[in-house]
C-alpha cells in the first residue's frame, strides 16, 4: 500500500514505483465529470452538483502527471486506485495534520465542534466520512423515512394474500386452523433503512461516534426515527445488508437517499475498499477547495448576507437586459450596500499587477449591485486578521485575510479559529454601517 502526501495547487517530483505510476495514470489529466460515479461508486465528490456553481468544477483535474512529477489544483481530500493512494491536504496547512481542512469540514457539515473529541485519527479520510453522515442523514430524513414494497410471509387465520401451497402443506398438515400466505406491503423496514441503521450502530462504536450522532437536535431526531423504523435490526446480517445495497437506489421522491446510501456504503466498507477493492476502481473523498472555503465563510458571516450558491433558485442580477443570459452572482452581498467574494488563494497574489481578474470581477459586482463597499476574503498565514483597502473610482475595495495558521493540537486550533472569526465578522459589520457613500465617489 503506497500513500503519497501532497498539497493542493502544488507541483512535486516523487520517486514513483512503476505500479504507482500506472495506477495514477488512471486518474491523471482526467476531468472529474468524466469519472462516472456509477462506474466508481466508492468515489464521493463535493460539491455534488458539479455544474451548479459556475466554477466549472466538473472540468477540474484531480492531478496532472508528467513522468514522476505530480501537479494538483484546487481539489483536496483522499483518492486511491488499487493500492496507490493520494492524500491531498490544504497548502495552508502548516503541519502533517491538516487541521484547517478538518475545521472547515466540521463547520460546513454542521458538526458541533464543542462535542467532538479534540483529536484527529490516523485515517483522515474516515473522519471526513463521519463528519458528513449527520448532514446527509438529516437531508434524507427531511423527505420522510424511505419506504418500499416488501414481500411478507404469514401463517395465520387472517388471509390477506395469495396462498403459498407448498409452505402451507409443509407447516399446516395436519390442519391447525392457519393458512400460509404472502402479501406485498409498503414497509419502512427495508434494506436501505437497515443499511442506515447498521451505519448508525457502527458509528456508535467509534471514539467520536456518540458526539457525532448527538451533535444537534435534528440529528438525534433523525437517528431516533431510523432506529424506530428498523425493529428487525440484527448486527450479524450486516454483510447481507451491504450486498443488497450495492445497486444505487433511484427514487423520484426520496432523491436524497441515493447520496446517503453511497456514504453509508463508504463508511461500512472502508476497510474492504482500502484493502480488497475492485481492480482499477477509483475510491475516496474529494472536495473543491474554493467551494469549501466559500461555504465555510457563509457559516462565519451569517445569514444576513445573500449567498447565491447556497440557493436552489438562481439569485443575483442580470448584467444585460436583453438577452438575459449573464447573471452576476457574487459569493455574498447585501443589495445597495456591500459585495464580498471568497477566494481560495494566497493574499499575496490578489493585488499582484499580473493578477487583475479578481479585482475587475469585484468592480463589476459593485456596479451591478450599487455597492460602495466590497471585499475579497482569503486564507492568510499572517498573525491576526489581514485588512487593507483601496479607494477606487466608485467606492472602496478591501482585502480581508483570515489567519488559518495556528500551532498546537486540534483543540487549540479550533479555539484559535473561533477567536479569528470574531474580528473579521466585526470588521465587515462595521463597514456595513458606513455604506452611505461618505466620500461621494460615485455619481448615479
Amino acid at each position: 500500500m503506497s500513500l503519497i502526501p501532497i498539497t493542493d495547487n502544488s507541483c512535486k517530483k516523487y520517486n514513483l514505483a512503476d505500479s504507482d505510476r500506472d495506477n495514477l495514470q488512471k486518474i491523471a489529466d482526467v476531468k472529474i465529470s468524466e469519472l462516472s460515479l456509477d462506474d466508481n461508486p466508492n468515489l464521493l465528490v463535493f460539491p455534488q452538483n458539479l455544474n451548479r456553481y459556475g466554477d466549472k468544477i466538473g472540468d477540474s483535474l484531480i492531478i496532472s502527471l508528467r513522468g514522476d512529477e505530480i501537479a494538483t489544483g484546487n481539489i483536496m481530500g483522499y483518492v486511491g486506485v488499487n493500492d496507490t493512494q493520494l492524500d491531498i491536504t490544504s497548502r495552508f496547512a502548516q503541519s502533517d495534520n491538516d487541521y484547517f481542512l478538518h475545521y472547515m469540514l466540521q463547520k460546513v457539515f454542521a458538526i458541533n465542534l464543542f462535542n467532538i473529541e479534540h483529536t484527529i485519527s490516523k485515517e483522515p479520510v474516515f473522519d471526513f466520512l463521519l463528519y458528513m453522515f449527520p448532514h446527509f442523514l438529516k437531508k434524507a430524513v427531511a423527505q420522510g423515512i424511505f419506504k418500499k414494497y416488501r414481500q411478507f410471509e404469514y401463517n395465520d387465520a387472517n388471509i390477506r394474500g395469495p396462498i403459498d401451497v407448498s409452505r402451507h402443506i409443509r407447516q399446516n398438515i395436519p390442519f391447525r386452523g392457519t393458512v400460509a400466505y404472502s402479501t406485498r406491503e409498503h414497509s419502512y423496514d427495508n434494506e436501505l433503512t437497515q443499511l442506515i441503521r447498521h451505519t448508525i450502530e457502527y458509528i456508535r462504536t467509534k471514539q467520536q461516534g456518540s458526539a457525532i450522532l448527538n451533535s444537534d437536535t435534528d440529528t438525534k431526531s433523525a437517528v431516533c426515527q431510523i432506529v424506530m423504523a428498523t425493529q428487525t435490526y440484527n448486527i450479524r446480517e450486516r454483510q447481507r445488508i451491504v450486498n443488497q445495497n450495492l445497486r444505487p437506489v433511484r427514487h423520484p421522491y426520496f432523491s436524497a437517499y441515493t447520496d446517503l446510501q453511497r456514504l453509508c456504503l463508504q463508511i461500512l466498507r472502508h476497510e474492504s475498499i482500502k484493502y480488497g477493492q475492485e481492480t482499477d476502481k477509483v475510491y475516496g473523498v474529494l472536495f473543491d477547495g474554493a467551494w469549501l472555503w466559500e461555504e465555510y465563510l457563509y457559516k462565519v458571516l451569517g445569514k444576513e448576507f445573500t449567498h447565491p450558491h447556497n440557493k436552489v433558485d438562481k439569485v443575483g442580477k442580470h448584467i444585460f437586459s436583453i438577452p438575459k443570459r449573464v447573471l452576476a452572482q457574487p459569493d455574498f452581498y447585501i443589495d445597495n450596500k456591500i459585495v464580498l467574494d471568497a477566494k481560495y488563494k494566497k493574499h499575496e497574489s490578489i493585488f499582484d499587477s499580473n493578477q487583475r481578474e479578481d479585482r475587475f470581477q469585484l468592480l463589476a459586482y459593485m456596479h451591478v449591485f450599487n455597492a460602495f463597499e466590497s471585499g475579497l476574503i482569503v486564507p492568510s498565514t499572517r498573525t491576526g486578521i489581514l485588512e487593507q483597502g483601496e479607494i477606487i473610482n466608485g467606492g472602496i475595495m478591501r482585502l480581508y485575510g483570515l489567519n488559518v495558521n495556528h500551532e498546537g493540537d486540534f483543540k487549540g486550533y479550533m479555539e484559535a479559529m473561533r477567536e479569528e472569526e470574531k474580528p473579521i465578522k466585526v470588521a465587515i459589520t462595521v463597514k456595513l454601517k458606513s455604506c452611505a457613500n461618505p466620500f461621494n465617489l460615485r455619481s448615479r
